[in-house]
């Protein structure tokens, strides 16, 4: 497993320098644009026990052209990473996805557990293409085996399926971009917490984590409804376009916040908690990871 070994928050900076943990060795890597991207020559060193991980790295950036991969030119990056002088200096640098196919091109024994699990992988999600269902299930698994109540994982599911629901109407009527995407989920969401995203993250103390994922059972119900409301809203209204898209996820985001407030009065207790949902059981398994 690869882990953080200092914590800090992605969404304060543009650029975090940090150090990961790989089989007992250091990696650098570094977050940019809100992704991570690691070293390439410290991964190489490690994989191949190279005393010269630079020229390794060079030959292989030819062999990776001759097998037709020549968008690894493209996709590796080059950033300021502390050397081991101390000092800043400019390393090749790769995401996950382009650092997963450059092992998959390192003719080492200590590749091939990282290329057995790219394939096990691979293998389970043609088989949750040719069954959902299977896709379904392993997501129920991940979240028991990660100490979620089988209650709470019914919840997360059913949401996921909503959610899916809703961007298969954006898809449909109009909204082009991830951004676009992001700004009609703020909107939901400030209608029903009167909260953005970013912000709501804050208040639980998250980063990168998905924030559903740490919702009590109330804050996933609400989220459900303000979005299963705002695709109603959508087919009902017919609507078309990123701009009418938009009035639409505010108003399907009101109802629940409606609800919310009706809730907060009566209970006389805020719906949003800075707890996480699972605070104790997440650090440990951090810890052990």
């Amino acid at each position: 497993m690869i882990d953080d070994l200092q914590s800090k928050n992605p969404d304060d900076v543009p650029n975090i320098n940090k150090i990961a943990i790989f089989q007992g060795k250091r990696i650098r890597k570094t977050l940019l644009n809100n992704e991570w991207w690691f070293s390439v020559i410290d991964i190489i060193e490690i994989l191949t026990d190279s005393s010269i991980p630079k020229r390794y790295w060079s030959d292989l950036k030819n062999k990776l052209k001759a097998e037709g991969y020549v968008e690894a030119y493209e996709n590796i990056v080059r950033l300021k990473m502390t050397a081991p002088d101390g000092k800043l200096r400019d390393t090749d640098c790769a995401s996950t996805e382009t650092m997963l196919r450059i092992i998959q091109s390192i003719p080492s024994p200590k590749a091939e557990p990282l290329k057995k699990w790219l394939a096990r992988v691979g293998k389970e999600r043609i088989d949750e293409i040719e069954n959902p269902e299977l896709a379904m299930e392993r997501m129920k698994q991940l979240y028991e085996q990660k100490g979620y109540p089988k209650d709470w994982v019914d919840k997360r599911v059913r949401g996921i399926a909503v959610r899916n629901d809703l961007t298969d109407e954006w898809d449909n009527r109009g909204a082009q971009s991830n951004l676009e995407y992001a700004i009609l989920t703020n909107e939901i969401m400030q209608g029903a917490f009167n909260l953005k995203v970013a912000d709501y993250k804050k208040i639980k103390g998250l980063n990168k984590e998905n924030l559903r994922d740490h919702m009590n059972d109330l804050e996933l119900i609400l989220t459900m409804l303000a979005e299963a409301t705002t695709t109603k809203i959508h087919r009902e209204r017919d609507t078309k376009g990123f701009v009418r898209l938009k009035k639409d996820a505010k108003d399907g985001g009101a109802v629940a916040g409606r609800t919310r407030i009706d809730i907060e009065k009566r209970t006389r207790k805020r719906i949003v908690s800075p707890d996480n949902y699972l605070p104790k059981t997440r650090k440990e398994l951090e810890t052990n990871n």
